[in-house]
C-alpha cells in the first residue's frame, strides 16, 4: 500500500513539525478510523490520540498509523497501566496520554521509546511529571484551573517544557490561554464524538486549525 499524503500539507506542518494540537477520538471505532484520521491530517491536524476506553483501541490505532504513516502521530490515552503502555507500543503507537501522573506509566512509555503526555493539575505534579521523563504535561482538566491558574504554575516550570491545556478549552479560549503560557490543545468532544460524521469533523477540524493558526502563526 502506498503511504498517504496529507491533501492540504501547509508550513504549519513539515517533517517533524506538527500543529500544537491533538486531537482526542475518543469512543473511535476501528470501522470508521482510518476515515476520520484522514480528514483529520487532511484538515491539518497531525498528533490524533484514541482513548483506550474506546472500542477496540489497540485496533484503530494500527489502522490508522498503517492508513498514514509518517503523515501524522498516532497515540493512546486514557493510559493507565504499564501493560496498557507495552500494549500501545505493540499496536505502533507513538506516544502516551495519560489522565493522571503514574511515575511507573511515564518510565515504561520512555523504555519503548515513545512519547509521554501525562496529566497533571498541580505543580507537585508537574515536577514530579518531568523528573520521571515527560516529553509535554497535560494539564487535565484545565477549566478546573482556567488560564491563570496555568498562568501562575508556567512561571515554575522550564521554559522547554510543553504545557497542553485539555478539558473545556475551545478554539474561542487559545488566545488566553496562550497568553497564559500554553504551548497547545487537546481537543475532545468539540472535534469528535461518537455518531459525528467525517465531513463533521473534518469541518470541525478546520475551526480549529484556523484558531490555532491565528494564535500561533
Amino acid at each position: 500500500m502506498a503511504p498517504y499524503v496529507a491533501e492540504q500539507i501547509t508550513d504549519a506542518v513539515t517533517p517533524g513539525k506538527h500543529r500544537r494540537l491533538i486531537a482526542i477520538l475518543r469512543g473511535v471505532k476501528p470501522s470508521e478510523a482510518v476515515d476520520m484520521v484522514r480528514a483529520l491530517v487532511d484538515a491539518g491536524i497531525t498528533m490524533i490520540e484514541v482513548p483506550l476506553n474506546s472500542p477496540e483501541p489497540l485496533k484503530s490505532i494500527a489502522a490508522m498509523k498503517d492508513a498514514v504513516g509518517d503523515a501524522a502521530l498516532i497515540g493512546a490515552g486514557t493510559v493507565l497501566t504499564t501493560d496498557d503502555v507495552a500494549n500501545v507500543k505493540a499496536a505502533n503507537g507513538e506516544f502516551v496520554v495519560s489522565p493522571n501522573c503514574d511515575i511507573e506509566v511515564i518510565a515504561k512509555t520512555k523504555e519503548l521509546g515513545m512519547g509521554s503526555w501525562p496529566g497533571v493539575l498541580t505543580p507537585t505534579e508537574c515536577f514530579a511529571a518531568i523528573k520521571a521523563g515527560a516529553d509535554g504535561l497535560k494539564i487535565f482538566p484545565a477549566s478546573i484551573i482556567g488560564a491563570e491558574g496555568i498562568k501562575a504554575m508556567r512561571a515554575v516550570l522550564p521554559a522547554n517544557m510543553p504545557v497542553y491545556a485539555v478539558g473545556g478549552v475551545g478554539p474561542d479560549d487559545f488566545s488566553v490561554y496562550a497568553k497564559a503560557g500554553c504551548d497547545g490543545f487537546g481537543l475532545g468532544s468539540g472535534i469528535y464524538k461518537p455518531g459525528m460524521s467525517v465531513a463533521e469533523v473534518s469541518d470541525a477540524a478546520v475551526r480549529y486549525v484556523n484558531a490555532h493558526d491565528a494564535v500561533f502563526g
